[in-house]
């Protein structure tokens, strides 16, 4: 399982930002939601088999 890159993150981050109208003062809290959702995109992956857990 690997870990998002920082530039990935960064993309989501923004992303998710812009949809919720570009509200200011409040990066962190979208850096962590993008974060733990690429996070969690890579749990859910069907590819994974018991031997990659």
């Amino acid at each position: 399982m690997s870990e998002p890159t920082e530039q990935e993150i960064r993309e989501r981050a923004h992303q998710l930002w812009e949809q919720a109208g570009k509200p200011e003062g409040r990066e962190d809290e979208f850096w962590h939601a993008a974060e733990q959702e690429l996070r969690n995109e890579d749990k859910s992956n069907t590819l994974r088999t018991p031997d990659t857990l």
